[in-house]
C-alpha cells in the first residue's frame, strides 16, 4: 500500500502528470454500455475539473465533478479528490458519491483519508511502465473499496469519437472484493483517459469512448462549481462520521 506523506506535496493542487491531466475547466464525456442483472443500458459518464480545491490531512486537493447517467437517468453524482505529489504521481485521497433509483437517493459510501481507516492511493504513477508491481488506488474497509491497478501496455493504438492515438497506455484494474473482474483503462498522452473496456468476471461489462473533450467557458465552470458546492453541503448533512469531519472546499 503506498503511504502519503504530505511532506511530499508541495504543489498539489497543479496536476500536469500527462497521462491524467487535470487542469481546472477541463471537461470530459464518455459514452457506451453497462450491465446490471443481465439487462444492458446505454450509460453516459461526464467528468469535470473544478477549481475548488479542499485539505485532506494536510494535502490540498483538486476537486473533480462526475455524474454518471443509465438510459439518460442520473444514477450517481459524486465529488472526488486529487493531488500531484513531487515526483508525478496522481493520488486519489477519497469521494463522496450519491447514488440514485428512480431518482430518489438511496446511499452515499464517501471515503476519506485518513477516516475510518481509509487510506488514498495512487491514481497514476509518473511514470506508468509494464512489468512494474500492481498498486493500490485506495482503502477504504467502511465501503469495501479497494481498487488496485497494474500497468500492462504502452505503444497501442486506439481511435475514439473525439481521435484517433497513438501511445497508448492501458491500465487494468480490480478490487480486493473482484480479483477476477478488471475494467481496462486507456490513456492518452495530454488528454488522459479516453476508453474503458472489460475483461474477467466483471458483472458490469462496462464499455465506455470518449465522445466529448473540452475547455468550459467561465459561466459553465461557475454551473458546475456551484453543483458540487451543492452536494458538498448535502454531504455535511448525510455523512456525519466522514465527510462532515473535513474541512469545506473552497
Amino acid at each position: 500500500m503506498p503511504v502519503l506523506d504530505a511532506r511530499d506535496f508541495s504543489d498539489p493542487t497543479i496536476i500536469d502528470n500527462p497521462w491524467l491531466p487535470m487542469q481546472p475547466g477541463m471537461h470530459w464525456v464518455y459514452e457506451g454500455t453497462t450491465t446490471e442483472d443481465g439487462e444492458t443500458f446505454a450509460h453516459r459518464l461526464e467528468f469535470t475539473v473544478t477549481d475548488l480545491t479542499k485539505e485532506i490531512q494536510g494535502v490540498q486537493t483538486r476537486v473533480a465533478w462526475i455524474v454518471d447517467y443509465r438510459n439518460d437517468e442520473v444514477v450517481e453524482k459524486e465529488i472526488a479528490f486529487y493531488a500531484q505529489d513531487d515526483s508525478g504521481n496522481v493520488w486519489y485521497l477519497g469521494e463522496y458519491p450519491e447514488e440514485f433509483e428512480d431518482g430518489e437517493f438511496v446511499a452515499a459510501p464517501a471515503w476519506i483519508h485518513g477516516l475510518q481507516d481509509a487510506k488514498a492511493g495512487i491514481k497514476m504513477k509518473a511514470e506508468p511502465q509494464p512489468g512494474t508491481p500492481s498498486y493500490f488506488q485506495g482503502w477504504a474497509p467502511a465501503v469495501d473499496w479497494a481498487d488496485y491497478a497494474q500497468v500492462e501496455q504502452r505503444g497501442q493504438e486506439t481511435c475514439v469519437p473525439v481521435d484517433c492515438f497513438a501511445d497508448v497506455l492501458v491500465i487494468a484494474e480490480s478490487s480486493l472484493a473482484e480479483p477476477d473482474a478488471f475494467q481496462l483503462k486507456y490513456y492518452a498522452r495530454e488528454v488522459g483517459e479516453i476508453r474503458v473496456d472489460w475483461r474477467g468476471a466483471d458483472a458490469t461489462q462496462e464499455v465506455l469512448e470518449l465522445v466529448e473533450f473540452m475547455p468550459l467557458s467561465s459561466e459553465s465552470l461557475a454551473q458546475v462549481r456551484a453543483l458540487a458546492l451543492a452536494l458538498e453541503r448535502h454531504a455535511y448533512e448525510i455523512s456525519k462520521d466522514v465527510y462532515a469531519l473535513t474541512q469545506p472546499a473552497k
